[in-house]
């Protein structure tokens, strides 16, 4: 349960090594974090977002945590508050995964997701 004053994401090391190595790599000056969020896609009608931020937009969360900053999506703050953002790496998988306590069913396949309503 989320609790007020606590941040509405967290980051495991994993994670919060991945955003360094990604701002390291990043070409483009003026790269403040990483937004993370959700849109409407899959067949269970949600799908995380992980872009690179150059601002930070009106109403949005911003999480400094492990030296690295990472900006929640104002729209999507109510799907992912009290999630962790963690990074995985495999021989078969690579990519930001999120432990989601809202979560209420997930597609098959791995890449969407429902919450409640």
């Amino acid at each position: 349960m989320f609790q007020p004053g606590k941040a509405p994401i967290t980051l495991t090391d994993a994670a919060a090594d991945r955003v360094k190595t990604l701002m390291a790599a990043n070409p483009e000056d003026g790269v403040l974090g990483l937004r993370v969020g959700v849109k409407a896609k899959g067949c269970s009608g949600l799908s995380y977002f992980v872009e690179y931020a150059k601002e930070r937009k009106k109403f949005e969360d911003m999480v400094e945590d492990k030296g690295v900053t990472i900006f929640v999506d104002p729209a999507s703050v109510m799907f992912i508050l009290g999630s962790e953002m963690d990074f995985q790496e495999d021989k078969y998988y690579s990519g930001f995964v999120f432990n989601n306590p809202n979560e209420t069913s997930r597609c098959g396949c791995g890449e969407s997701f429902n919450v409640a309503s």
